[in-house]
């Protein structure tokens, strides 16, 4: 892996924060850096905007709308893209649908989806867990029935993040209830207007609407949504699993949080009068998250160049996903350390942009303990981290 900057690469990194610099709106970068959580009709532009650049989708093939870069100029991308608080585009489609599309979808269903992932203009939503099958997914219940052209579908998903901003699902389904459980899934995509298909929402810890409840009542879905075999389902939810994890470590996002720890550090004061910045116990522990942030990014980087080449990153992406969600949590901790007891108070009016008050204390502790509630999760979304831990002893390590 050569990371080195050529003057091609330099140059490419000036046309990317001009682009930033141009197409972001400043409202989309403030709202970024005081941490709100940005509507699908604000964040509707920006992915046109990148859509239109040909810059929506930068880990995709480039015959299906990819751009064709160097795995070094995917880290400088990443990086500026983080340094200039842009909201990152909507996962479900780019990383995670999109790919189990045009890897093993047919003709029809690339002309039908693909357009719409790449343009924004069509948002998706992941069904994967249910009430008792969550880290254990192969234990899923949500029943697919065929008939006829048709599949009749029954069930109950869970934590689905935007199902109620939606256009569409992708959903693991039991088509076989007999045998091994991983191989009688199969994987639908499903237009969220079907008649019999209720959204119920849940409110997190950081009291806000992310999360959904997502019931099926005999829903019909035609088989012609089944992406690949029937039971095969297992095999697609895996690949897609690898490239979530993958985009989990986060590594850009928390690299911009560990600066907006040091310039609250440099406000807030210790017990003694001097700021955090100062004070040795704070400043080692932000240097051990740093130095595990650093081993995190190079590792997510070879996996990166690895995967430019053609192959796949496979149970790697979980080492990716262990540590960076525990280095989300460890950064979302010191913030709530450093802004102390103003991280009490509930900001949830000031974070949603509804109040004209000013906020208890500083506005650098408006979001730190909303950002500690939701980043909770983290290690359990994607495959809990106790259980990414067995993958990588079984498939890494081979014990």
């Amino acid at each position: 892996m050569d990371l080195s900057m050529s003057p091609e690469d330099e140059k490419f990194r000036k046309e990317v924060v001009a682009f930033f610099d141009d197409k972001l709106p400043d409202a989309l970068k403030q709202n970024m850096k005081d941490g709100l959580s940005v509507p699908r009709d604000i964040m509707a532009p920006w992915h046109r905007s990148l859509y239109e650049k040909g810059w929506a989708a930068p880990n995709w093939p480039k015959e299906h709308g990819g751009t064709g870069w160097t795995a070094t100029q995917k880290h400088i991308f990443n990086e500026e893209f983080a340094n200039a608080n842009a909201p990152r585009l909507q996962a479900f489609g780019i990383s995670m649908v999109g790919p189990v599309i045009y890897t093993f979808g047919n003709d029809a269903q690339k002309a039908q989806h693909l357009p719409g992932i790449l343009s924004g203009d069509v948002w998706w939503c992941q069904g994967y867990s249910e009430p008792g099958s969550g880290s254990d997914l192969a234990s899923l219940r949500t029943a697919a029935v065929r008939d006829g052209d048709d599949y009749v579908v029954n069930g109950h998903k869970i934590w689905t993040t935007n199902a109620h901003m939606a256009d569409w699902i992708f959903c693991l389904v039991r088509t076989k209830p007999e045998g091994k459980p991983q191989e009688g899934i199969s994987f639908l995509l499903i237009d969220m207007k079907t008649p019999g298909i209720e959204v119920r929402p849940i409110i997190s810890l950081d009291d806000q609407h992310h999360l959904n409840e997502v019931f099926f009542t005999d829903v019909r879905v035609p088989a012609a949504n089944r992406v690949g075999e029937e039971n095969k389902g297992w095999t697609y939810a895996k690949f897609l699993l690898v490239n979530e994890r993958t985009g989990i470590a986060g590594v850009p996002e928390s690299k911009k949080r560990v600066e907006r720890l040091k310039a609250i550090a440099g406000k807030e004061q210790d017990g003694g009068g001097d700021t955090l910045a100062s004070d040795p116990d704070f400043r080692r522990k932000l240097a051990e998250v740093e130095i595990k942030l650093t081993s995190l990014e190079y590792a997510n980087l070879r996996i990166l160049s690895d995967m430019a080449k053609g192959e796949a990153a496979g149970q790697a992406s979980s080492i990716l996903k262990v540590v960076g969600t525990e280095v989300q949590q460890r950064l979302t901790e010191l913030a709530v350390e450093a802004v102390a007891y103003y991280a009490g108070p509930s900001h949830r009016l000031d974070i949603l942009g509804q109040t004209n008050e000013e906020p208890v204390g500083p506005e650098h502790s408006i979001m730190p303990m909303s950002d500690y509630m939701y980043l909770r999760a983290s290690s359990i979304y994607g495959g809990s981290n106790e259980i990414q831990r067995n993958v990588i002893a079984k498939g890494v390590l081979g014990l």
